[in-house]
């Protein structure tokens, strides 16, 4: 079993910043690449940030500038840095990992999600 957890998640002032973690434990033989995506009320889920195994990373453009993703490869954790935050990023924010389970199958996994609310 391949589990992805979110934490980190909640409410903030424009211009305030927050930090998301997530972690993917399991049965897990590799990881290829992690992200965030987000969704807000009655839009379609999107990319926000991504990091592959070799580093690279890629950002949606309305986040450029502002968030950083990072990760720790020991720990099969991915941070998500968001600074200048505004109130079009309120959303429910959601962590994937492309991974290879424990038999090699190769699938995305998805976190339950964690809500990010961006108001005065």
């Amino acid at each position: 079993q391949v589990q992805v957890v979110e934490s980190g998640g909640g409410e903030v002032q424009p211009g305030g910043s927050l930090r998301l973690s997530c972690t993917a434990s399991g049965r897990i033989s590799r990881i290829y690449s992690m992200g965030w995506y987000r969704q807000a009320p009655g839009q379609q889920r999107e990319l926000v940030a991504t990091l592959n195994s070799g580093g690279s990373t890629n950002y949606a453009d309305s986040v450029k500038g502002r968030f950083t993703i990072s990760g720790d490869n020991a720990k099969r954790t991915v941070y998500l840095q968001m600074n200048s935050l505004k109130p079009d990023d309120t959303a429910v924010y959601y962590c994937n990992s492309h991974l290879a389970d424990g038999l090699g199958w190769i699938n995305d996994y998805w976190g339950q999600g964690t809500q990010v609310t961006v108001s005065s």
